[in-house]
């Protein structure tokens, strides 16, 4: 009850073949494969982004743009204690 030989593979291959077909398995290995490359391709722009661009400082609103727009609200952030 130990390990699979190679022939225990070779039956359960033969049988999802059989089961799938070629055409099917081809067309899950190319989606599979895909995926994997965008997920590669996705770390490695999430990590050049982060170390290429520091944040920007937040930007102090001033009181003549305050006063331009009606419909701002002018609020102070406070901190729990």
């Amino acid at each position: 009850m130990g390990s699979f030989s190679i022939w225990h593979w070779l039956i359960v291959l033969l049988v999802v073949v059989l089961i799938f077909g070629t055409k099917k398995l081809k067309n899950i290995g190319a989606d599979l494969g895909g995926a994997v490359k965008g997920f590669k391709d996705g770390v490695k722009s999430g990590t050049e982004a982060e170390t290429s661009a520091p944040a920007a400082p937040p930007q102090q609103v001033s009181t003549a743009q305050r006063q331009a727009d009606a419909n701002t609200v002018d609020v102070e952030a406070k901190t729990k204690s």
